[in-house]
């Protein structure tokens, strides 16, 4: 027997202060929006960034 897929969507992390695209992630669908801190280049620090599909 075949092992079956789950679905995974891949989806941006935005920063919420420049709105850059600054990562890509790949998360099961359904459920919250992920918001998490990363680093954001243009502006050298740490800042919110919230999921957004493609």
């Amino acid at each position: 027997m075949a092992k079956s897929k789950k679905k995974t969507d891949t989806v941006f992390l935005v920063c919420k202060e420049t709105g850059d695209y600054n990562y890509t992630a790949r998360r099961r669908a359904g459920g919250e929006k992920l918001k998490l801190q990363k680093y954001s280049p243009r502006l050298r620090k740490r800042t919110l960034h919230v999921e957004k599909k493609k």
